[in-house]
């Protein structure tokens, strides 16, 4: 089968979807690796390591994408990236199709198939596949050194000659991946951390990296699915937000990290508690990409609000883009050959990896 990778054109990504290395062990294991020119270049792998490993360069995009038996991809295809696409074609990429049903549209009508990375299931034996997970771990590091930079103070506790600094306060909302990875990179920089979450059982994996827990009851609102929250209302919302001003107020940097699938990303910090902030504290807004946890965050923009910057910085997996690609290849290339062979899918439409993230196949919308 012939593997197309197109190059990544969505502001602010400089990711790449497979690897030299990947591209290596996909054309061992029979199948034909074409890279569009430039690819990788950003991601800081050069044309020439590709063919160095038995892949070929292609220039003419709308010729790769139209001889491609399988399209890999970061981000999701465009409506114009599908329309070149043969029939009976496969696209693996993030889909999120619950938020891009014009994508998924042209995908049935262009009568191809398509798998989305981001709604693979949350399994045991669907781990090294897990791209969501391997991409938020990245964030979550990033996201610590971003905010790092921003503060005007170190983290860790430091005794000189010259007085005492104490150490810097740092609140993190949501553990998940990329919470937990948050907690763990701001500890070994000597800070102290404090970590809000709406699920009680994340209390123990906050509390073994060395962070404290700020418990807020839960309700039957909370919906979680395959690890993920699904939905929550309104009321706890605003329970929460009460809980956690307090140590919001006293801290000098917060990241916050909440999302909820195919949905706006919920409201954590209103504009009255950014007032309330210390003066010269940070927040960093990891889920500005979905509408943003902040009140005050702008989207690609780093802004000062009531003494308080604010950071929007999208896409942060992709401020690391060699490691991000290394990783996302490897979870691509692991769930291809769970799928297919080099001779062609397997197309078991009852087991489970691909019952979950196939999105269309064979021009009919399966969710």
């Amino acid at each position: 089968m012939k593997l197309a990778v197109i190059k990544e054109t969505k502001p602010f990504e400089r990711r790449v979807a497979l690897t030299p290395d990947v591209c290596k062990q996909l054309i061992q294991a029979g199948f034909e690796c074409i890279i569009e020119k430039d690819a990788g270049k950003s991601s800081y792998f050069e044309d020439t390591s590709f063919t160095s490993v038995g892949a070929s360069i292609e220039t003419n995009k709308s010729a790769l994408l139209s001889s491609a038996d399988v399209v890999l991809k970061v981000n999701p295809l465009t409506v114009e990236e599908i329309s070149h696409l043969k029939k009976g074609a496969v696209a693996i990429s993030f889909m999120y199709a619950a938020t891009n049903q014009e994508m998924v549209e042209a995908a049935a009508k262009q009568s191809i198939s398509a798998f989305s990375v981001d709604a693979i299931p949350r399994i045991s034996r669907a781990q090294k596949m897990d791209a969501l997970s391997s991409q938020a771990n990245l964030a979550g590091y990033k996201s610590v050194i971003i905010g790092a930079y921003h503060l005007g103070k170190i983290f860790p506790l430091l005794m000189t000659a010259a007085g005492t600094i104490k150490p810097a306060k740092i609140v993190i909302m949501g553990a998940g991946v990329a919470g937990l990875q948050a907690i763990a990179t701001a500890k070994r920089l000597g800070a102290v951390v404090e970590v809000s979450d709406i699920r009680p059982e994340t209390k123990e994996q906050v509390e073994s990296l060395g962070g404290k827990f700020i418990e807020v009851k839960g309700d039957d609102s909370i919906k979680i699915e395959g690890g993920y929250v699904k939905g929550v209302s309104e009321d706890f919302l605003k329970k929460q937000q009460e809980v956690i001003a307090k140590h919001i107020c006293e801290a000098d940097l917060v990241i916050t990290t909440a999302l909820i699938p195919g949905k706006k990303a919920p409201m954590l910090i209103p504009e009255d508690v950014v007032k309330n902030m210390k003066f010269g504290s940070v927040v960093v807004d990891m889920a500005v990409e979905q509408g943003g946890n902040c009140a005050c965050s702008e989207f690609g923009k780093t802004v000062e609000k009531h003494g308080v910057t604010i950071v929007g910085e999208p896409n942060i997996p992709s401020l690391l883009p060699l490691n991000a690609s290394e990783l996302y290849a490897k979870n691509i290339a692991t769930f291809l050959t769970h799928l297919a062979t080099k001779d062609g899918f397997k197309w078991e439409l009852d087991e489970e990896i691909t019952k979950g993230s196939l999105i269309v196949h064979n021009g009919s919308i399966l969710k």
